[in-house]
């Protein structure tokens, strides 16, 4: 039997706001409670852990990633921090001149951020990379510039390509063999760890990874078991009847979870592929593409829920959500509106909800997967969704608060490697969102980006990662300069450090963020970064 006493922290706990001690038996939680009490349950087999004023909280779960992806782009260039044209190609040229021939791949380049937007013609990517295959993926993934032979093999008329003609071309560039994805997946599992995960929500489609990529992941999870953090997958195959959805979902393992996730409705808004209702403001005359019609939403609807399975699909745009919502009521009509609320489908971003498809996500129950940091890094004033869509509209967008006020169920996640694995910058973004009615506190934030993961992907997981008695031993341990509690509402006191109101309280985040020092699953520890003494 193993015994460990975590004391001289902050516990985050329902169970006593005032904790600062928890006592874990065998992975499970076996006690919360203060200091003072604890010192009666330490026993000579009990290992004792000085948090030395840390936090424990109940650890992440990323409700949406690509993790072939992620590891991926640990490994390749990192163009996220990208100013202008002229960067981009001379980070492709020091790759080039790095490793000589060698295929030059690099995600995050995000033009919006560029004082001037122009992109790079496929000459300048040609002569960049000096005769090397060169990929380089725009931040939303949905579109990328190409060079070299890739390009010329493709017959690309310039360096710039999105929607269809995007995937043929990313599928020859991120042609791994199996030992570099299995070592990309490891890789992402343990960054996500070392970042306070403990689960995530893994989004496999034909158009990204492929089956046999989703079957490397399934093979590593049987092998690592609890030693690295908890993957739900999801697998983006649309079907046609219960009897294909039933088939499908059987070729999984015990790590699947439904059959969505990038099921794409339509694009991004980044790559002006997102179906809109109205012109994009930057592109008179373009309104993105609607990749599936409401009649397939629905076929794959009535087919996953007479087969009992959780159905998605990735929308961003507002004529992408009409068809969603067309697609649920069709649906409804042939099974039903109880037996679609029984599964709890969920849709995967949803940035432009109006009233008539909140309508139909509260009559079937429908999950949204959101991610704030979109909203922080492309809503603010003169930013990407401006620019692309006019102030109007992107005032309107990720209005998380006006969703969960009506009884949406939320959860909140990354689209790791679209933006950083970052769990505390997701919270921060849930508190300054740009349509200020539509903050919410960090508390509520905190739990889309725990709590509701775990229920929105169907694990099976007791008190769904919460830290109380009888709940696996999952958590993260974080350093925290101050505790608060948090609220989005500038007009008032937003920032409270009395713990007396009984609320527990979370690392301030008005500066520089908690680092991670300790995750857990389950008892067993999936990242340390060595400072604690005890373990």
């Amino acid at each position: 039997m193993s015994r460990l006493m975590y004391r001289n922290g902050s516990i985050y706990s329902p169970a006593d706001p005032f904790a600062t001690a928890m006592l874990v038996v065998d992975g499970t939680i076996a006690w919360i409670g203060q200091d003072p009490a604890a010192s009666a349950l330490i026993d000579e087999d009990t290992l004792h852990v000085d948090l030395e004023g840390a936090l424990i909280a109940p650890a992440f779960f990323d409700s949406h990633v690509h993790l072939t992806e992620v590891g991926a782009a640990l490994d390749h260039l990192n163009l996220m921090s990208i100013g202008s044209r002229e960067e981009l190609l001379e980070a492709v040229r020091a790759r080039a001149a790095a490793e000589p021939g060698s295929p030059i791949v690099g995600y995050g380049w995000d033009e919006s951020n560029w004082s001037d937007p122009t992109l790079p013609t496929r000459a300048e990517l040609d002569a960049a990379g000096a005769g090397a295959d060169v990929y380089l993926a725009r931040v939303d993934v949905h579109s990328a510039l190409v060079g070299g032979p890739l390009a010329a093999a493709e017959s690309l008329p310039s360096a710039y390509v999105s929607g269809e003609d995007h995937l043929p071309v990313r599928a020859r560039a991120l042609d791994y063999d199996d030992a570099q994805r299995r070592r990309y997946q490891r890789a992402a599992l343990t960054h996500f760890a070392s970042h306070g995960y403990a689960g995530v929500a893994e989004m496999s489609a034909p158009h990204i990874s492929g089956r046999h990529d989703a079957a490397l992941l399934e093979e590593l999870l049987a092998a690592e078991g609890d030693s690295v953090p908890l993957v739900r997958l999801y697998w983006a195959g649309l079907t046609s009847d219960e009897s294909e959805a039933r088939d499908l979902a059987s070729s999984f393992g015990p790590a699947f979870a439904g059959l969505g996730g990038d099921l794409n409705i339509d694009g991004s808004i980044g790559s002006r592929t997102a179906a809109l209702h109205r012109d994009y403001a930057d592109a008179p005359g373009e309104r993105g593409t609607l990749a599936l019609s409401a009649e397939l939403i629905a076929t794959h609807l009535v087919a996953c829920t007479r087969a009992g399975i959780q159905a998605g699909f990735h929308v961003i745009g507002d004529a992408g959500a009409a068809a969603a919502a067309s697609g649920f009521r069709s649906a409804a009509d042939i099974v039903g509106a109880e037996a679609l609320q029984r599964v709890g489908h969920r849709l995967e971003h949803a940035e432009m909800i109006d009233d008539d498809t909140l309508d139909v996500l509260l009559a079937y129950r429908v999950t949204l997967s959101m991610q704030p940091t979109f909203d922080a890094a492309w809503a603010g004033p003169g930013g990407l969704y401006e620019e692309r869509l006019g102030a109007e509209r992107a005032d309107r967008m990720n209005q998380m608060g006006r969703l969960l006020s009506a009884g949406v169920p939320v959860c909140t996640g990354s689209d790791a490697p679209v933006r950083p694995v970052d769990p505390w910058g997701a919270v921060k973004a849930c508190l300054e969102l740009r349509a200020a009615d539509s903050r919410i506190s960090a508390r509520a934030a905190f739990l889309a980006h725990t709590r509701a993961g775990y229920r929105a992907a169907g694990a099976q997981v007791p008190f769904d990662g919460q830290l109380v008695p009888g709940a696996d031993a999952t958590f993260a341990v974080w350093s925290a300069s101050e505790l608060m509690v948090q609220t989005p509402d500038s007009r008032v006191a937003s920032w409270s450090t009395d713990a007396r109101a009984g609320t527990p309280m979370l690392p301030a985040l008005d500066s520089e963020f908690p680092h991670c020092l300790l995750t857990v699953r389950a008892g067993r520890t999936l990242y340390s970064a060595g400072v604690l003494s005890g373990v």
